[in-house]
């Protein structure tokens, strides 16, 4: 799954490609909010990954539990999440 930004609503108009690797047995939710006027989050399950563009200085939170206890396990800056060609 890909999340766009629109580079207007951001002020910044250089975006990275990132991919996040859930390496848990346990769901997780990730992040971005410390981007003004924007705002990511998505689910990613056991063993799954996520492909999302965010700009330089977003931070991606995760935050992982079991049953109804969630806690923020990381935060992890998106640049060192980055794509490269040989990805």
């Amino acid at each position: 799954m890909t999340q766009t930004l629109d580079a207007s609503s951001t002020g910044h108009s250089h975006q990275i490609l990132c991919r996040y690797a859930n390496q848990s047995p346990h769901l997780q939710v990730v992040r971005i909010a410390n981007i003004p006027h924007w705002y990511f989050e998505r689910v990613v399950f056991a063993h799954d990954c996520v492909f999302f563009a965010a700009v330089p200085g977003a931070i991606l939170e995760v935050y992982s539990g079991e049953g109804m206890t969630t806690l923020r396990a990381d935060s992890i800056p998106c640049d060192r999440l980055q794509m490269t060609a040989s990805d």
